[in-house]
């Protein structure tokens, strides 16, 4: 099979589409044919080794352990292990390969890969595969912030800063099935696209600061963290909720060797002192509970991701670029099949 690989962290350009062996799925697992893999941030991080404490985090301290990067997938399943009874082949399925520590590479970028069946979950209606692919990284994220983290409820005034991006248009459209009043803010090429998210208002960040405004929120989800928490309270509620996804916004941020990490865990030890801070956890729910969510909300209508480009596999450098040179309006994807 055709398959991306990465022998050493660098630029994307290191990257080399080459036949290799197929899969052997374990008794529990599933060997899929992908038809589409999402291009996603933390890709990014591993292939580029950056921020540089994430190879010690389980990556691969010289190059990464796992050669095929890659994480979210779509496809149809081509052969079941023998302790797999939630699965058949024929299925159009759906899912993510990785545990829920994101910065490894799990092998997606390929025509074929082998997963666990509690990491993937029959394909909800209406969407195409490349759609699909984009749902379980970001999705997941996007529930545990809104859901889990911030604990959005119906009537709730929520912003959330980078509502254009992966993480933030899901965050978006799952606060506003939840019930809540949603101000997303992006650059100004995007007001559309948070518009279609169903956002009630919308912020143009390049003209207006919304720390400074005079609109108050129960609830702040901020997905690149570019303000500081001193300036999210002046328009966050008293008894409100601040959520740090944290974007290093592909390198552009500096911060090559810990990222947000410092920051993430400082707004960590505050979170004792203020209520506005919930308390971190790195507990998290079996995956396809996750999935099942994600279905429901798409199944519902609630969730419509939108496609910037599609790259064949051959070109899943360029597609990593692309994504990291800021220029995409909605997700981008690897297909493997014509």
């Amino acid at each position: 099979m055709r398959a991306v690989v990465q022998d050493h962290y660098g630029p994307a350009s290191g990257l080399r589409c080459i036949d290799v062996p197929v899969p052997v799925p374990e008794a529990d697992e599933v060997l899929v044919r992908v038809h589409a893999a999402s291009v996603h941030p933390d890709v990014w991080h591993v292939v580029t080794g950056r921020p540089a404490v994430l190879r010690l985090m389980g990556s691969g301290i010289r190059a990464p352990k796992q050669r095929v990067p890659g994480s979210d997938f779509a496809g149809t399943v081509t052969a079941v292990g023998s302790e797999v009874d939630s699965i058949a082949v024929g299925d159009n399925v759906f899912g993510e390969t990785l545990p829920m520590i994101q910065w490894v590479n799990g092998a997606t970028w390929a025509e074929f890969v082998a997963v666990r069946q509690d990491r993937l979950l029959t394909m909800p209606t209406g969407l195409t595969h490349e759609q699909a692919c984009t749902l379980p990284t970001a999705g997941i994220i996007a529930l545990q912030t809104v859901r889990e983290n911030g604990k959005v409820a119906a009537g709730d005034r929520v912003l959330v800063n980078g509502g254009a991006g992966g993480v933030g248009r899901l965050c978006v459209q799952i606060a506003k099935a939840d019930g809540a009043t949603v101000t997303a803010v992006d650059g100004p090429d995007k007001q559309d696209l948070l518009r279609d998210a169903g956002a009630d208002h919308v912020i143009d960040y390049t003209s207006e600061d919304f720390t400074l405004g005079g609109a108050r929120y129960d609830v702040v989800l901020d997905i690149p963290g570019n303000h500081s928490f001193a300036e999210i309270r002046r328009v966050l509620e008293p008894d409100g909720t601040y959520v740090l996804v944290g974007h290093d916004q592909y390198g552009r941020e500096g911060r090559a060797v810990l990222g947000s990490i410092p920051r993430v865990f400082a707004l960590m030890a505050r979170s004792p002192f203020t209520d506005q801070i919930p308390r971190g956890s790195f507990r998290s729910r079996p995956k396809v509970e996750y999935l099942n969510a994600l279905t429901e909300l798409a199944d519902a209508g609630h969730l419509r991701p939108v496609i910037d480009r599609t790259f064949p596999l051959e070109e899943a450098a360029a597609a990593l670029d692309h994504l990291a040179s800021g220029r995409a309006r909605g997700r981008v994807v690897l297909t493997m099949m014509s």
